[in-house]
C-alpha cells in the first residue's frame, strides 16, 4: 500500500532550496534535526504497525527487500538487490544485498528474511493479511530467498516495500510475540527511545550499508494540537512541522517569511466506515441513507475553506480504474434519504439514533468541525438524530479492531501504489477485520482474486471498476475527500521531500552549516 500499471502522478513536490549537504565527522549527535507533529505512534513492531506515524517511523530505522526511489513511485531494489519472477507469476527469488548489519551487530542473510515474513504474516498483526498471497517461503542459499504464491498477485512486489515486509533481527524478536517498544533493523537511523505522548528519539546509524543519514540525531516531538504544533514551528523550537494543520493555520505559516512551506496533491483519503455486523448498520437501508445524507462540498468549504477534493470512490479521484461510483444528483439527496430510513422503519417521529465516532487530534483540530458538520447534515434529514463521540488514537484504534463502533471517521495514505490498496485491504473478508467495518462478501473477494491474477492495466480496469460498483451496493465504507499534504520548515532546512506516498524521510533532510 505499481510496477504492473501506468502510475498516476499524484503529488511529488521537493524542496531543493539547496543541494543535500554531504554528512561528515563531527561531534557526536552534533546535527540534530527536530520534527513536530500532532500525530502519534502506537507500536513500533514492522508485523503490526498499520497507522501512519508509526509506519514512517519504521520507514527510517528499517528496510525491506524492494523500495521506493525517494520522490517517485518506483521499486527499486534495497535489501534485495536483484530477483526474479516465475513466467506464472508464482515463484519470485530474491537474492539478498551481502555485507548487511542489524543495528544489534548481526549479520543479515536469507534466514533473517525468512524469519521475518513468516513472522508478519502469522503473528496476527493488523497488517499481516497483506502478506496473506504468500504460500511458503524457503531459503535456497545464504543470501537466497525463493518465495511461492498461492495465486498470481500483480502488486506483490509493492507490498513488500510496505512496512509490513520489514526486515528484523531475529536476535532481538520472538516469531510469536510483538516487540511494539523496540525496533532492531537495518536502516539508516537506530532507534534510541520513545515517550509516549512526548517524543521519539533515533540516531545515525554508523554501520549502515548505504548512504548515511544527514543528521546525527532526529527528535520527533509529539503535541498536543495544531496551534502548539505551529507555535513550536515559528518560534524555531522545530525544524520541520508536518502533520497536521487546519487550513487557516497553513496560511498563517505561508505568510511567515522566516518560514518555508510546501503542498502538493496527495493520495491520502478521509472516509466514513459502517461496521456491516453492528445494528443498525447492518441494514442497508441506513447505510444508504446515511450516504444519501452527506454533501461532500458543504464539508470542504465550511471545514477545509475549499482545500481539500470531494470524493466518490475509495480509489482517489484521477488515478487510473478510478470511477465515482457515489456520485449522485442532488447532493444531498434528503427525499432519498427519507424514503430508505422509511424503508428501515425510522421516520421523523421514530427517528434513528446512533453514536458517530471521530478522533480527536489525530487527523488535526479540523476533525471535531468535520464531525460535527456530519452530524449536522445528517440531522438536517429530521430523522436521524446523532451523538458524537471521540476517543485518542490508541484508545481508537483498539475500538476500531474490537468492533465497538458503528459509524466512524478514519482516514488512509497508500501502503502500495496501486488502486488494488485502496479496496483489497477495505473489502477483502480479512482486510476489513482490521479496518473495522468486519464486511464480508464471496462476491467480492472473488472480484478481488480475478483483478490481482492479472498483471495489465487494461485487463484490470473493467474489475476494478465492478469492485467499485459493489462497493456502493453494499456501502461498508463512504469516500468523503482527498486532502493534499503541507510541511513547514526552518528556511536553513534542505531536502525536504513530500513524497507521492507520503513517506517523509529523516535521513535525507539537512541543514545549512551542516559540514
Amino acid at each position: 500500500m505499481r510496477k504492473a500499471c501506468r502510475l498516476l502522478a499524484v503529488g511529488l513536490v521537493l524542496a531543493l532550496a539547496g543541494a543535500f549537504l554531504p554528512a561528515c565527522a563531527g561531534p557526536a549527535e552534533g546535527k540534530i534535526l527536530v520534527v513536530g507533529t500532532t500525530d502519534s505512534v502506537t507500536t513500533l513492531d514492522p508485523a503490526d504497525a498499520y497507522d501512519y506515524l508509526s509506519s514512517n517511523i519504521l520507514n527510517n530505522v528499517a528496510e525491506t527487500l524492494v523500495a521506493y526511489e525517494p520522490g517517485t513511485t518506483n521499486l527499486a531494489p534495497c535489501l534485495a538487490t536483484e530477483w526474479d519472477i516465475s513466467e506464472d507469476g508464482l515463484t519470485y527469488v530474491f537474492k539478498i544485498r551481502e555485507g548487511v548489519k542489524f543495528h544489534d551487530g548481526t549479520e543479515l542473510d536469507a534466514e533473517a528474511v525468512k524469519f521475518s515474513l513468516d513472522r508478519a504474516r502469522t503473528l496476527g498483526g493488523d497488517p499481516g493479511f497483506l502478506l496473506s498471497d504468500i504460500d511458503t517461503i524457503e531459503v535456497t542459499g545464504d543470501y537466497e530467498v525463493t518465495i511461492k504464491l498461492k495465486a498470481p498477485c500483480s502488486p506483490f512486489l509493492s507490498k513488500l516495500a510496505y512496512t509490513v515486509g520489514c526486515i528484523v533481527s531475529p536476535a532481538a524478536y520472538k516469531a510469536d510475540e510483538k516487540l511494539e517498544t523496540d525496533v532492531v533493523a537495518t536502516g539508516p537511523f537506530k532507534f534510541v527511545e520513545w515517550v509516549e505522548g512526548d517524543h521519539l528519539t533515533m540516531v545515525r546509524f554508523d554501520e549502515y550499508w548505504g548512504d548515511p543519514a544527514l543528521p546525527d540525531k532526529v527528535v520527533v516531538k509529539f503535541y498536543a494540537n495544531s496551534a502548539a504544533l505551529k507555535l513550536a514551528v515559528e518560534k524555531g523550537e522545530v525544524d520541520v512541522a508536518y502533520r497536521t494543520f487546519s487550513p487557516l493555520e497553513e496560511e498563517g505559516l505561508k505568510g511567515n517569511p522566516d518560514l518555508v512551506c510546501l503542498d502538493g496533491p496527495s493520495p491520502a483519503i478521509r472516509y466514513l466506515v459502517l461496521n456491516v455486523t453492528k445494528p443498525p448498520f447492518d441494514n442497508i437501508h441506513v447505510r444508504r441513507a446515511i450516504a444519501l445524507a452527506i454533501d461532500r462540498n458543504a464539508i470542504d468549504e465550511q471545514v477545509f475553506q475549499g482545500t481539500v477534493t470531494p470524493l466518490y470512490s475509495m480509489v482517489p479521484d484521477g488515478m487510473w480504474s478510478h470511477k465515482p461510483v457515489f456520485k449522485h444528483e442532488p447532493e444531498p439527496d434528503i427525499e432519498g434519504a427519507l424514503a430508505e430510513l422509511a424503508e428501515a422503519g425510522y421516520t421523523p417521529d421514530n427517528p434513528l439514533s446512533f453514536q458517530l465516532w471521530y478522533t480527536p487530534t489525530h487527523y488535526g483540530d479540523t476533525e471535531d468541525d468535520l464531525a460535527q458538520v456530519l452530524k449536522a447534515q445528517f440531522e438536517a434529514t429530521g430523522a436521524m438524530q446523532v451523538e458524537l463521540m471521540s476517543s485518542e488514537w490508541g484508545r481508537y484504534t483498539d475500538d476500531l479492531v474490537a468492533g465497538s463502533m458503528g459509524i466512524l471517521l478514519l482516514g488512509w495514505y497508500p501502503d502500495y501504489f496501486d488502486p488494488d490498496d485502496y479496496l483489497y485491504p477495505f473489502l477483502s473478508t480479512e482486510g476489513a477485520k482490521s479496518l473495522g467495518s468486519f464486511y464480508s462478501s464471496a462476491a467480492m473477494d472473488a472480484l478481488l482474486k480475478d483483478e490481482v491474477a492479472l498483471s495489465d492495466q487494461e485487463d484490470r480496469t473493467p474489475i476494478l471498476e465492478a469492485v467499485q460498483d459493489l462497493l456502493a451496493e453494499d456501502i461498508p465504507y463512504i469516500p468523503l475527500f482527498q486532502k493534499p499534504q503541507f510541511v513547514a520548515f526552518q528556511k536553513d532546512v534542505k531536502g525536504v521531500i513530500l513524497d507521492p506516498l507520503q513517506i517523509f524521510r529523516y535521513y535525507l533532510i539537512g541543514k545549512e552549516g551542516w559540514e
